[in-house]
Order: C-alpha cells, then sequence, then structure tokens
C-alpha cells in the first residue's frame, strides 16, 4: 500500500515538473529554440543531421564535376532523398549552380521590361505607358525592328 502511494506521489511530481516546464516556455517564449541545444534538459531538433560529411563533400564534388539536373537526381536516387533536399543542401555549401529558366517551348524567359527598353533604345524616345501592352505585342514588334 505505502509503494503504490509512493509510486503515485512520484507520477505526480513527475507530471507536475513538466507542466511548470511548458508553462515556463510559453511564459518566457523561449520555447524549442534551435539556437540552443537545451532548455530544462531537453534536447532539441537541432541535432538531428540529415547529411554525413562524407555525403556532402562526395555531392559536392559529383555536382562540382558535372553541374544539371540530372546529377542533382542522381544524388537524389542514390542518397534515397528529394531532389529539392539535394539542390537546397548544394545552396547552403556554395555549390548550386541554378538552370536558366525557359519558356514551354525551350527559348529564354524574356521580361517585358527588356522588350520595353530595346523598343525605346531604337526610336529614342520613352515611351512610358509601353510597359501596359501585352507581352505577344510587344515581342512582335521587337522582332520587326
Amino acid at each position: 500500500m505505502y509503494i503504490q502511494k509512493e509510486t503515485k506521489m512520484k507520477n505526480q511530481n513527475a507530471t507536475k515538473v513538466k507542466f511548470f516546464e511548458k508553462v515556463l516556455d510559453n511564459i518566457l517564449n523561449i520555447g524549442y529554440n534551435i539556437t540552443n541545444n537545451k532548455y530544462f534538459g531537453r534536447n532539441t531538433m537541432a541535432n538531428a543531421k540529415n547529411y554525413t560529411e562524407e555525403m556532402v563533400s562526395e555531392m559536392t564534388t559529383a555536382y562540382t564535376e558535372n553541374p544539371t539536373r540530372d546529377t542533382v537526381d542522381a544524388l537524389a536516387h542514390q542518397f534515397g532523398k528529394t531532389t529539392r533536399s539535394i539542390i537546397a543542401k548544394l545552396s547552403r555549401e556554395g555549390v548550386y549552380i541554378a538552370q536558366p529558366r525557359t519558356t514551354k517551348s525551350g527559348e529564354p524567359v524574356v521580361a517585358k521590361a527588356e522588350l520595353v527598353a530595346q523598343i525605346q533604345e531604337h526610336f529614342g524616345i520613352e515611351l512610358p505607358t509601353l510597359v501596359k501592352a501585352g507581352k505577344a505585342d510587344l515581342q512582335r514588334l521587337v522582332d520587326s525592328l
């Protein structure tokens, strides 16, 4: 009987401690801050690592030798990660080179502002309302110059 009361008291005390830790977290607004590793003896999520040093070195060497999307896809398959995760890691390491954006037909994306600048440069005048024209019309006009 006495042992049951003692274990019940320990459980109640443990519950109270957890409750007060949560209250302190909320009051002080420190929560599970990932910049510091421990609050009240609890580990935060900052300790989990997705990539080992060997994986990172292998990824950077493979990508610097052949910086293409195919390399990223192969690395993602090799390490069992998503391509977005591989790209993010390579970017963080300062190695990733973004691929140029293209249209559906494979041509590079041209902004309307660039088309207007070409037209204004050709005629030597400033046309502030030309930006409001449609992109297809501006492209046709540039092509005919």
